[in-house]
């Protein structure tokens, strides 16, 4: 296998951690709406929304990568994780 090859398989193993951790991610939604029923907190919770990109960004400048891009992937991550909260009390249509 050549060099070029060998690095795409690298990158293919690191997509595959990546959705991984996606989906791990996402596996926490059940808990969190458990949680967050208790408190009487809204499945959108705007405030730590915000707490998350912010940490997410800090650790994106801290590692020197662009922290707009890295601002963008996590707000997909947080509306898949509101989506499927909505899905598990019944308000969406997710599979």
């Amino acid at each position: 296998m050549n060099q070029l090859n060998e690095a795409r398989e690298e990158i293919h193993d690191i997509d595959t951690e990546i959705i991984s951790l996606i989906k791990r991610r996402v596996d926490m939604a059940d808990k969190i709406l458990r949680f967050k029923k208790e408190e009487g907190i809204s499945i959108n919770d705007e405030s730590q929304n915000e707490v998350v990109l912010r940490r997410a960004t800090d650790i994106a400048t801290e590692l020197n990568l662009d922290s707009g891009a890295v601002r963008k992937i996590f707000k997909i991550l947080i509306q898949m994780n509101i989506d499927r909260q909505h899905e598990l009390s019944g308000e969406g249509n997710l599979p």
